[in-house]
């Protein structure tokens, strides 16, 4: 039989229960919406940067804040705020919502801002009619496709180097003229011949200011799934990649 006492305890226990798994609760929606949030890889289309498999942490507070920087994206408020000391920069790799389906959040680098003139010629990226510098660099294993693929180590900035990735002749290889407008941005994959981004105007195209997510900070885990084995565990999770800074 149970006492009062016995009673008011197993009350208070559950009261204390409830209250911390609130807290924590709480807190995980704070550091997720004010600081930084997780997200993993699924695609290559920013190898060699990052790879399928790899866990990244995202930068919330990189360009200031706006509904999809919450929970379900809340329409708390429009555009972006807080963003007056940190814009986006050319060559930030981000993650933001896919404009025509803002459900589905993707991850490529920032190539154009607002107002650039943007065209791809042999697969060279011209911007506002100056070309990236590009220096081949090798080639690279895929072992997603078991192919080698050329190489190239690109000036983005005049201090950023990039490393991309160039497959095959395709027809993203050579395009029209893009003009960013205002207060959006041109997205694109570093494995420049398998990545549907800005390139594509009827599937991403030029993304909004307010569908920006947040700038990717760092690799924190990264799992080999090209080799998956559970019987060798050291195979498959990527050591020499946690607590990488993406270039």
């Amino acid at each position: 039989m149970t006492t009062p006492t016995q009673t008011t305890n197993i009350k208070q226990k559950e009261e204390g229960f409830f209250k911390s798994l609130f807290l924590a609760i709480l807190f995980a929606v704070i550091i997720r919406s004010f600081l930084y949030e997780p997200f993993h890889i699924p695609s290559g289309s920013m190898k060699p940067n990052l790879l399928i498999g790899d866990y990244i942490f995202v930068s919330k507070y990189s360009y200031g804040y706006s509904k999809y920087s919450f929970p379900f994206g809340l329409p708390i408020f429009k555009d972006r705020i807080l963003n007056y000391f940190s814009q986006p920069k050319r060559g930030d790799i981000a993650v933001f919502r896919l404009p025509n389906n803002p459900e589905i959040n993707y991850v490529k680098r920032i190539i154009g801002l607002p107002n650039d003139k943007i065209q791809i010629k042999e697969g060279v990226v011209f911007i506002n009619d100056t070309p990236l510098k590009q220096t081949p660099d090798g080639t690279y294993q895929d072992l997603q496709t078991n192919k080698n693929l050329e190489k190239f180590n690109e000036q983005i900035n005049p201090n950023q180097y990039i490393n991309i990735l160039n497959q095959e002749k395709t027809d993203q290889d050579d395009t029209g003229v893009y003009i960013v407008p205002e207060n959006h941005y041109f997205m694109m994959g570093d494995n420049r011949d398998n990545s549907q981004d800005s390139r594509f105007l009827q599937h991403v195209g030029y993304v909004p200011a307010e569908n920006l997510v947040g700038k990717v900070s760092l690799v924190f885990f990264s799992l080999n799934l090209d080799n998956f084995n559970l019987s060798n565990i050291s195979k498959i999770i990527r050591y020499n990649r946690m607590f990488l800074k993406p270039q």
